[in-house]
């Protein structure tokens, strides 16, 4: 038997049959011929309620790569102070919902700069090249572009699933030239909107973050000192975790939040007039979403007992191991109508498909299910659907369904 992730609070007490805002797995799945992600948009307001009153003075970014359902969207546009994107498709989805936008991302085509440009996002520059077509389709244009500058940080996010500072990498313009690119585009009359610092993500030691924050003060003090301008705005980036594996404790979010704010009443005098903004994604949607696929055979295996589902890696490739993943450990599942009841046997939970990686839990002990009971797979409201190969061997994709009240 292996060990599973931690039920997310919102459903680890529930007992009998598992209720995901409002209505229980069999009526969610009720007409449907495979399998449903539910998003619960209370659970998504929860988390928005605790970020606010844990970091009162600063900035709430949405960054929609985690979750890009456009209803889940329409959701969250009241709850947040901006969205952040990272191509024109993502631009396109949220143009329309009255919140500025920053768009980051390494590639950025010219069709790409164009549209933000036109659109009146700031645009986080990644490479003095892309600032210099940035300003010439601007200067073709006649319009006045929002640039800001992406720093690749000389720190790097401790404990961090995926380290994107403290290192060569495609994100972001090395520190050490960042004032140069900054007085430049001040000069041509750009409009600069400040900095945007990620040193990490998936992080759940706070004291990793707090003292990654702190670096960040300090770097973007630095920096303007350098330039000679302050910035009007500092993204700190994110990175705050999500326990989604045994032994993982949730972020103490509060703690974080005490300790960013004492650095901030405390900030060097050239960041005094500038707000401070976090980018958040995976914290805010993951623990709302439940992945619910029903159990299609029952085999055994040299031993082995497999629940076999009628989704798998190609809806929900992270719980499958093969998004990120160095170890493969398991999400934490449960069979849907026996919420809190007693383990009874160890199985496989895999999917339809013809490969052996598409398993998605992996020898972990639950009650009893049948063919036709349903499984439930948390923590998949973040990098689930669009973050799958849904084209992958020809299955119909998973429908998405947002419930609940905000």
């Amino acid at each position: 038997m292996k060990p599973m992730g931690p039920i997310p609070p919102e459903f680890a007490a529930q007992t009998g049959a598992l209720t995901i805002a409002g209505r229980n797995a069999e009526a969610w799945m009720e007409g449907r011929e495979g399998p449903v992600f539910v998003y619960d948009r209370a659970i998504v307001a929860s988390r928005v309620a605790r970020f606010r009153a844990a970091f009162p003075s600063i900035d709430l970014h949405y960054a929609i790569k985690a979750n890009p359902f456009a209803p889940l969207l329409a959701a969250m546009a009241p709850m947040v102070d901006g969205f952040d994107v990272a191509s024109a498709g993502e631009l396109a989805k949220v143009s329309s919902l009255g919140k500025p936008i920053s768009f980051a991302g390494p590639g950025k085509r010219d069709s790409e700069l164009t549209a933000a440009i036109v659109a009146g996002v700031t645009l986080n520059l990644e490479s003095e090249g892309e600032a210099h077509r940035a300003l010439t389709i601007a200067d073709g244009l006649g319009v006045r572009p929002r640039l800001a500058v992406r720093v690749n940080p000389d720190v790097e996010l401790r404990g961090s699933g995926m380290k994107m500072g403290g290192r060569p990498s495609p994100f972001g313009i090395d520190a050490e030239r960042v004032p140069a690119l900054v007085r430049e585009l001040i000069a041509v009359g750009a409009d600069w909107r400040g900095f945007h610092i990620y040193a990490g993500s998936q992080a759940l030691d706070p004291q990793a973050i707090i003292d990654t924050q702190a670096a960040t003060i300090a770097l973007a003090a630095r920096l303007a000192d350098e330039a000679g301008h302050a910035p009007p705005l500092v993204n700190l980036g994110g990175g705050f975790g999500v326990p989604y594996f045994a032994g993982d404790k949730p972020l103490p979010v509060e703690t974080v939040g005490q300790a960013l704010e004492q650095a901030l009443a405390s900030r060097p005098a050239i960041l005094a007039g500038s707000r401070f903004a976090i980018e958040l994604g995976r914290w805010l949607v993951a623990e709302a979403g439940v992945y619910l696929a029903r159990v299609i055979d029952r085999k055994n295996s040299g031993g082995e007992t497999f629940l076999i589902l009628d989704g798998g890696l190609h809806h929900q490739l992270a719980a499958s191991g093969n998004f990120g993943t160095v170890v493969r450990r398991n999400y934490p599942l449960a069979v849907a109508h026996a919420m809190g009841a007693e383990a009874v046997e160890t199985v496989s939970v895999v999917g339809p498909l013809c490969t052996p990686l598409d398993r998605l839990g992996d020898r972990v002990a639950l009650p009893a299910a049948r063919v036709g009971d349903i499984v439930a797979i948390f923590l998949a409201g973040a990098y689930g659907a669009t973050a799958s190969p849904a084209a992958f061997l020809g299955h119909p994709p998973a429908d998405e369904i947002i419930g609940g009240s905000a």
